[in-house]
C-alpha cells in the first residue's frame, strides 16, 4: 500500500512541513488534474486539457479547453421529463455541496417533525417538484483528490474548503490546516493525543491485556457520529472495517472530510428510523462524544443498538457520564446501568472515560427479565423485512432458535465462506462459487477497461451488490466498497456482513445520503431494468443524475443492463458530460453482454 506519511515529524518538524507540502505539490503536478475558477460574468462551462500541469495554473489560461453547450441555470425536477439537446442544465455554483435528502431549506418548512428525537437530521427527500434537475458542479479551484493512502492524512483544502471545524475542534486534533492542504493529525474528542494510542487500550480493555481488537473477534465496527472518522482510519491495519456516520448537523461537512479522506462514511442519524443495515452485523458498535441520548426514551436507541450487535458484540461508550461526577451525568449513568442491565448487557470494563459491554451470547437472562416484565420483547423478523424507513422499536428483539446462530470464521476467511444466510436465501454452495469466481473475472477484465493506476480508485459504491462477489473480487486492492442492496430486491444484505463487508439498504428513486463527488468509481450491476416502469418520478434520468452527483469528477462508471436501456443511456451520456466506451463481457450463463464504461468529464463553470 506504501508508507504512511507521518504527521507527528511533520508537527515537530517546520521543514519536514515545507518538504511535505512540496512533494504533494510536486505529486499532484504530475497527475492531478488542475484547479477550476469560477467567474461572475456570463458562466460557461469549460474542460480542462488532459495534459498534466501545475495545481495552480488557471483554467483562463487554457487556450484550447473546449466549451459545452450546457447552460447553467437553476432547473427543477418537471413532471415530464425531457433532457434538452443543448444537454442537461449545470446548478449554479452555490449548489456545488447539495445533498437532496438533507436540504436544511426544506426540511426547516416542515412543521410535523420530531425535533426533540432529530428526526429533522434523517433522510427526508423533498417531493420530486422540489428537487433540483441539474448537474451539480464542483466548487472553485477544485483538485482531483489526493490518493490513498496520502489522503488518510491530506486533503486538498479547496474540495472541502470549511474551516468551522478545524476552529471548533482543534484543539482535539481533528483536522488543522496546513497552507493549500487539511492535515488529520487522528485525534478525536475523547481520542485527542491520537486512535492510535485510543484503539490500543479498548483491545486492553476488551482482552485483560492480553490482545488487541482483531483478537478480540473484531472484524466489523458500527461507529456512531464518526466526526472525520480517524477511528475508523486507524482501524484499517488491524484488518477492521468500519461503518462510520454522522448527522449533517452543526458539524456538518465531517461526513464530507471522511470520504475526501478516502474513509468509508455516509450521513445518517440514530433518530427515529431503525438504521439501514440488518440486525447482527457489528462485533462492536463505538461511541466517542457521539452526542447520543442513549438514556432517553426507554432507551429506544440502545435497542437499536442492541439490534445490530452480533452475539458477544461490544458497545464503546467514551462519554462524560461514564467518568464525570458533577451536573447530571450520575443521573445518566444510572439509567444507562438500569438500561443496560435489563438487557442483560455485562460492563466488562471501565478505564480512563470508557465504559465496555458485551451482549450475550444466549437468551435466557434477557428471557427472564422479558418474564419478569423487566423488559420488552419483540420477535426477530430481519430476513423477512429489510431495515429501511421503520420506526424504531423499543423491545429486544429475541432469537427463538439458538440453531440458527452460526459461528463466523475469522475476518480475512469470511469472505468465501459458506454461510446459513445464503442457504435462507436458496443460494447453493456451487452457485456461490460460481458467482465469486464470476465476479473474480470480470473485476480483471473491469481494470484493462478503465486503465488506469488502480491507486486512481479509492472509493467505490456496487449500487446493486447481490451477494457482494464484486466487492469480494476488489478484496485484495487498496478500496473501500459500498455495498448497496435495493429494499425492494431480495434482502442479501446480511449475507455481504457475514462476509466481513460493508453495505447499506437503499432505494434508488430517491438520492443517496451523501455528499456530491464521493466515489471514484460507481458500479451498476441492472439496477435500471428493475426501477423501470416502477413510477413516472422514478426514470432512467433521476438515477443517471443522482449517480453523476455522487461520483467524482474523472471517475468512472460501469453500466451492465438490458440493450435497450444501454442504448438509451449511450444516447443521454454526452448529454451528462460524460465519455462513454462499450465492451463485450460474458454473463454468468456464459451468454455476450454489453457493458458501458463511462468517464465523468472534468469540467467547471467559468
Amino acid at each position: 500500500m506504501g508508507r504512511w506519511w507521518s504527521p507527528a515529524s511533520a508537527a515537530v518538524e517546520p521543514r519536514s512541513v515545507q518538504l511535505l507540502l512540496l512533494g504533494v505539490a510536486l505529486v499532484a503536478a504530475s497527475f492531478y488534474a488542475g484547479t477550476l475558477f469560477g467567474s461572475s460574468a456570463s458562466p460557461a462551462l469549460v474542460l480542462p486539457t488532459s495534459r498534466p500541469r501545475s495545481p495552480d495554473s488557471s483554467i483562463s489560461k487554457v487556450a484550447d479547453a473546449p466549451m459545452f453547450t450546457n447552460r447553467v441555470s437553476l432547473t427543477y425536477r418537471m413532471k415530464s421529463v425531457t433532457v434538452p439537446d443543448h444537454g442537461v442544465d449545470v446548478c449554479p455554483l452555490k449548489y456545488n455541496e447539495y445533498v437532496p435528502c438533507h436540504d436544511a431549506a426544506y426540511v426547516s418548512s416542515l412543521k410535523n417533525l420530531d425535533r426533540s428525537r432529530d428526526e429533522h437530521l434523517e433522510s427526508i427527500c423533498p417531493p420530486r417538484e422540489k428537487q433540483l434537475f441539474c448537474l451539480v458542479p464542483p466548487p472553485i479551484d477544485y483538485k482531483i483528490p489526493i490518493r490513498w493512502p496520502t489522503s488518510r492524512d491530506y486533503v486538498w483544502r479547496s474540495n472541502v474548503n470549511h474551516s468551522h471545524l478545524a476552529e471548533v475542534k482543534g484543539g482535539q486534533n481533528w483536522v488543522h490546516g496546513k497552507g493549500k492542504l487539511w492535515w488529520f493529525p487522528g485525534g478525536g474528542t475523547h481520542f485527542k493525543h491520537g486512535a492510535s494510542e485510543y484503539i490500543e487500550r479498548l483491545g486492553n480493555m476488551t482482552t485483560n491485556s492480553t490482545g488487541d481488537l482483531s483478537s478480540a473477534g473484531v472484524v466489523q465496527v458500527l461507529d456512531v457520529g464518526c466526526g472525520v472518522a480517524s477511528f475508523s482510519a486507524y482501524l484499517l491495519p488491524l484488518g477492521i472495517q468500519t461503518m462510520s456516520f454522522a448527522p449533517k448537523d452543526g458539524h456538518e461537512n465531517q461526513i464530507q472530510f471522511a470520504l475526501e479522506r478516502g474513509i468509508g462514511a455516509m450521513i445518517s442519524v440514530l433518530a427515529t428510523k431503525q438504521l439501514p443495515y440488518p440486525e447482527s452485523s457489528f462485533e462492536m458498535v463505538h461511541c466517542s462524544r457521539c452526542r447520543v441520548d442513549w438514556h432517553e426514551n426507554d432507551g429506544i436507541l440502545l435497542k437499536e443498538v442492541d439490534r445490530l450487535l452480533r452475539p458477544k458484540g461490544y458497545f464503546v461508550y467514551s462519554a462524560p457520564p461514564a467518568y464525570r461526577k458533577d451536573k447530571d451525568f450520575p443521573v445518566i449513568w444510572e439509567k444507562l446501568i438500569n438500561i443496560t442491565t435489563a438487557m442483560c448487557w455485562k460492563l466488562i470494563a471501565k478505564h480512563v472515560q470508557t465504559a465496555i459491554w458485551v451482549k450475550p451470547e444466549h437468551e435466557s437472562c434477557r428471557q427472564k427479565n422479558a418474564d419478569l416484565k423487566l423488559l420488552d420483547t419483540c420477535e426477530s423478523n430481519d430476513s423477512v423485512s429489510p431495515s429501511w424507513k421503520i420506526p424504531l422499536l423499543n423491545c429486544v428483539k429475541l432469537s427463538k432458535d439458538n440453531s440458527g446462530i452460526q459461528k463466523l470464521p475469522s475476518g480475512p476467511d469470511r469472505l468465501y465462506f459458506y454461510f446459513k444466510t445464503l442457504e435462507r436465501i436458496g443460494v447453493t454452495p456451487e452457485r456461490f462459487e460460481k458467482n465469486n469466481q464470476f465476479w473474480k473475472n470480470q473485476v480483471h477484465k473491469y481494470w484493462s477497461f478503465i486503465g488506469a493506476e488502480k491507486t486512481r480508485i479509492r472509493n467505490v459504491m456496487d449500487m446493486n451488490a447481490n451477494y457482494g462477489g464484486f466487492a469480494a473480487a476488489l478484496s485484495n486492492d487498496s478500496v473501500w466498497v459500498m455495498n448497496i442492496v435495493p429494499y425492494t430486491m431480495s434482502n442479501t444484505l446480511p449475507v455481504i456482513y457475514d462476509r466481513g463487508l460493508l453495505g447499506s439498504y437503499h432505494d434508488w428513486c430517491e438520492p443517496f445520503s451523501t455528499y456530491p463527488r464521493s466515489y471514484d468509481l460507481l458500479h451498476a450491476f441492472h439496477i435500471f431494468s428493475h426501477y423501470k416502469g416502477r413510477k413516472e418520478d422514478c426514470l432512467l434520468e433521476d438515477i443517471l443524475l443522482e449517480m453523476d452527483r455522487i461520483i467524482r469528477p474523472q471517475g468512472f462508471i460501469i453500466i451492465r443492463d438490458e440493450e435497450d436501456t444501454l442504448s438509451r443511456i449511450i444516447d443521454l451520456a454526452p448529454k451528462f458530460l460524460w465519455d462513454v466506451s462499450t465492451h463485450m463481457l460474458e454473463n454468468e450463463e456464459n451468454k455476450t453482454e454489453q457493458v458501458l464504461m463511462c468517464r465523468k468529464k472534468f469540467w467547471a463553470i467559468v
